[in-house]
């Protein structure tokens, strides 16, 4: 199929055929001929184009809980796609071989958003997931892909960096029911060195996602050394707690040496269990360890009786003790949980 060219969403016109694009808070000005920070938007004779609208470098079907996802039809599996491209340039990234590069380094496999919904619909999922690398950058086809599946009776997932400008992403959120956004550290030091973005941003993407009425639940990863201190998980934890309410999950994940981070010890397994005594004891009620198989933090438990509700071993669920209405079966507590038990 050709590749597609098509207008960007939002962009601003500026003198000698230069343009701003609305799109992230990088708000780049682009020359005639070049390309934005996250790799996608092109200038072409003074128009703002996405190069990426619909250019898939990932397409698979995988279980919920990989996205994390633990409270939004758990057990379900979901139609992952991605583009290339990001506007961070986190040097620890997993998926830097599509995220790190441009359009003529990765190959990719245009589709249009109807042949998206097609191979869920083959696949017998109900759940779209725009994941791998940032989706927000890829705002027109997630848009257009999203729109179509809210029609179709389908659900929409994001897994974001939450970079994003509230102005433009609240034309997409009516469309989108879950989110988990990644909260990369808890300074502003740490995501100007690291990311190459300013936190204020995601943090309130992230709360408007929740007061919008999107299933929010977000993920720490732990990098041994940088942002592992007590005291920034502490501080992550409060925020957590007061912006998002005790019942969003929240999940710690285990650092791997990836990237540029070679050099980097893994995660000690006790880092992670520090982390989540201290969310425990700021009251938040869902607590979850990930890449860490095997853990006692990768089971859902009651808020109130302590028991464990949902059990699982990876992304496997074992046991299920929620009645028809998510309820605990020792002692009748509201559970929150979003769909049914896939």
């Amino acid at each position: 199929m050709k590749k597609l060219q098509v207008e960007t969403y939002k962009y601003e016109k500026l003198e000698d055929n230069k343009v701003r694009c609305l799109i992230c808070p990088h708000k780049c000005i682009i020359f005639p001929d070049k390309i934005g920070i996250c790799r996608t938007r092109k200038n072409i004779n003074g128009k703002l184009f996405s190069i990426a609208y619909g250019e898939i470098t990932s397409i698979a079907l995988d279980p919920i809980e990989k996205k994390p996802l633990y409270h939004f039809w758990p057990g379900s599996y979901t139609l992952s796609i991605s583009t290339f491209g990001c506007n961070f340039r986190c040097p620890w990234c997993q998926n830097w071989s599509i995220s790190q590069v441009n359009l003529e380094e990765v190959y990719t496999r245009s589709m249009k958003p109807e042949e998206v919904i097609s191979i869920a619909k083959k696949e017998g999922s109900h759940i779209i997931s725009y994941t791998y690398n940032e989706p927000l950058i890829w705002f027109e086809f997630v848009m257009d892909t999203a729109k179509l599946a809210k029609k179709e009776g389908m659900k929409n997932v994001l897994v974001t960096n939450g970079y994003t400008l509230i102005d433009t992403f609240k034309d997409l959120a009516p469309y989108i029911d879950a989110a988990n956004v990644d909260i990369k550290g808890f300074t502003k030091d740490f995501y100007k060195k690291y990311c190459g973005g300013e936190i204020e941003y995601v943090l309130d993407a992230t709360k408007y996602m929740k007061k919008s009425g999107i299933h929010v639940e977000t993920t720490y990863l732990i990098v041994t050394t940088v942002n592992d201190s007590r005291e920034e998980i502490k501080k992550m934890c409060e925020w957590h707690l007061n912006e998002l309410g005790p019942d969003t999950p929240l999940h710690f994940s285990r650092f791997f040496p990836m990237y540029k981070f070679t050099g980097v010890e893994a995660t000690p397994i006790k880092t992670l269990e520090m982390a989540a005594e201290i969310a425990k004891s700021y009251g938040i009620k869902y607590v979850y360890l990930g890449n860490i198989l095997g853990s006692e933090f990768e089971n859902t438990y009651c808020p109130k009786c302590g028991k464990a509700v949902i059990e699982r071993v990876g992304y496997d669920i074992i046991n299920w003790r929620l009645d028809k209405d998510n309820k605990c079966m020792n002692c009748g507590e509201k559970i929150l949980i979003i769909g049914e038990k896939g």
